[in-house]
């Protein structure tokens, strides 16, 4: 069925072959990795994927928010190929290498506020936060660190400590590291403490300043870790003020601020990060997913004055590999040269059309985001009862119809384009979403 020129299905969904890939898959890949529906890539390009079956989606998830400048841009093919002539690995701990101090002096450059930074390389968003919280430990030689209750920065042992987003991420594998102190972000649609945001004066932030004075003393206290626009937790916007409320009392109490880029940054909301929204300069980052256009790259900047660890404290075998840096390289010039302003357009006019849908669909309970960073929670009722089953199939009957999306939080969804993505293909995501959604309401009535 061929219902536009970005929908192309030719089988049943899953198709024969996929199956038979899925088959291979279960009898020798770990089964602890989430998938929602059974997609079997071939190939891809731009936002078009096409399966094993021959079957073509339309991408809005761009492999969990890192292709982008779209599946194989050719201008990042291009740098990565000229690279692979030249020099695909020396190890930048043990060796130098151009490209690696070329990258890092554009970090430099795009990353917010005056301050002279440093960088650190890695290769995936949960080293990097680890990173972060290892020199945040080493340069305040305090012991602990504040995180978020819905924030969620990866799966290796410190990473999957600071994350609150899911039980199921830390089930069977207690104890966690030691030190960490969980505190209540500010989720307006369902408030931790009931109060609406116009009139609450963020009173969240004075949780977080009683949790100080009960649990987590300032002076034992290195760093607090904080997504800016929370990813897996559900697509959380905090309010206006927010930020600045948060980095004045850290900079009070001499407590770094740590602030987890890596699914929000490289132009996704508009701006190169989306801290930048709140005019706020954290001491340390956390970079990852989107910056490489889909090769492995984690990065870590701080403050220089912050960096301060000694040779030989920490470093990575593969972190900023050759060809990863030339990809990045690559992609931070494409993410300039209009696609980050792309990604701010297309992401009102999606949020304008799924607002005006939310007063037909009572399903839709929320609907918030910033640039191509969009989230909808689902609800039952007026009470904001969670509907967890209708958002798992609205994701289910969208991937029926050729439109590739991915869950966030308990009960919403995702949407994380590519920053290419176009007018046209967005109108094609918003028919396939009510189409869905229309299904998915027909089956709760029935």
């Amino acid at each position: 069925m061929a219902r536009n020129n970005y929908i192309d299905l030719k089988t049943a969904i899953p198709g024969p072959k996929g199956m038979e890939w899925y088959a291979r898959d279960r009898a020798a890949i770990s089964p602890s990795y989430v998938r929602p529906y059974v997609l079997v890539t071939d190939h891809a390009e731009g936002l078009e994927v096409v399966d094993v079956d021959g079957n073509t989606y339309l991408d809005f998830t761009a492999g969990v928010a890192v292709n982008s400048t779209g599946h194989r841009h050719p201008e990042v093919i291009k740098a990565i190929k000229d690279q692979a002539d030249k020099l695909v690995h020396m190890s930048g701990t043990d060796f130098f290498y151009p490209i690696q101090i070329q990258l890092a002096e554009k970090i430099q450059e795009i990353t917010p506020g005056p301050t002279e930074k440093m960088v650190w390389y890695g290769n995936s968003g949960a080293e990097a936060v680890e990173a972060g919280l290892k020199l945040a430990r080493w340069h305040s030689k305090r012991p602990l660190a504040l995180a978020f209750f819905g924030g969620f920065h990866g799966r290796t042992y410190g990473a999957v400590t600071l994350s609150g987003s899911k039980a199921k991420h830390r089930e069977g594998f207690s104890p966690m590291l030691q030190g960490v102190v969980h505190v209540p972000y500010a989720y307006c649609y369902r408030c931790p403490i009931g109060l609406a945001p116009k009139t609450c004066s963020l009173r969240c932030i004075g949780m977080i300043e009683e949790v100080m004075e009960r649990i987590a003393p300032p002076s034992d206290t290195a760093v607090m870790v904080v997504e800016p626009i929370q990813g897996e937790g559900g697509y959380v916007v905090p309010p206006a003020g927010y930020f600045q409320k948060l980095r004045q009392l850290t900079e009070q109490r001499g407590i770094l601020l740590m602030v987890d880029e890596v699914q929000s940054g490289m132009g996704r909301t508009g701006k190169m990060f989306a801290i930048e929204h709140w005019d706020t300069e954290p001491d340390i980052m956390a970079i990852a997913k989107g910056v490489a256009s889909g090769l492995p790259l984690g990065i870590m900047v701080a403050k220089k004055s912050v960096m301060d660890w000694k040779q030989g404290a920490h470093g990575s075998t593969f972190g900023g590999n050759p060809l990863s840096c030339a990809a990045a390289l690559k992609t931070i010039e494409l993410i300039q040269n209009g696609m980050m302003k792309n990604a701010a357009v297309q992401g009102k006019y999606i949020m304008k059309h799924l607002r005006q849908m939310q007063k037909r669909h009572p399903l839709m309970g929320d609907v918030r985001g910033m640039g191509l960073m969009i989230g909808v929670e689902f609800v039952k009722d007026a009470k904001k009862t969670k509907a967890k089953e209708e958002s798992t199939q609205l994701v289910l009957e969208a991937f029926k119809r050729g439109l590739l999306l991915l869950p966030c939080g308990e009960n919403s969804v995702r949407l994380c384009p590519s920053l290419s993505v176009t007018q046209d293909q967005c109108d094609v995501m918003l028919d396939v979403w009510e189409e869905s959604l229309a299904a998915v309401e027909k089956q709760m009535n029935s």
